[in-house]
């Protein structure tokens, strides 16, 4: 399957695409909200390995619906290296089936499904996880990467 298409500002306001990513094997993860627990330290474990992802010629970026200003402070407070994208109306989300109906405490609501995709540089995803728990996901991505060297 070929990863939708997307153009959305990142942390500094530059317009990014999907095109000018893919140079590289490319990590993509939607996550909910900047400075909240699990997603800071989602960031914080892909910034750690960021050296490792490196070996094998892949990137790592972020999009959450946060604005671009959220992402800058995001990434100052704590010292994060990756690139964050913001997509304030949830649209690229949507079509990577990132957004959509969540349930807590037996609550069902609309919002940002926690998703990681690793896409080739032709724009094939390659493999996919859905509801990620953030705790050693960062970890977990790294090895398929390593093991499936794309």
């Amino acid at each position: 399957m070929k990863a939708p298409h997307f153009s959305l500002p990142n942390q500094d306001g530059m317009m990014t695409s999907l095109q000018n990513l893919l140079h590289r094997t490319l990590v993509l993860y939607f996550y909910p909200k900047d400075n909240t627990a699990g997603c800071t330290l989602e960031a914080q474990d892909f910034t750690q390995l960021i050296g490792e992802f490196d070996k094998c010629q892949t990137n790592i970026v972020g999009i959450s619906p946060d604005s671009v200003k959220s992402h800058k402070n995001f990434i100052a407070k704590h010292d994060l290296g990756i690139m964050l994208l913001s997509d304030g109306d949830k649209s690229v989300s949507a079509q990577y089936g990132a957004f959509g109906e969540k349930k807590l405490y037996g609550k069902t609501y609309q919002g940002i499904i926690r998703s990681t995709f690793v896409i080739a540089q032709n724009g094939d995803i390659l493999h996919s996880w859905k509801n990620v728990k953030a705790k050693n996901h960062a970890k977990e991505v790294l090895e398929w990467i390593q093991h499936h060297r794309p």
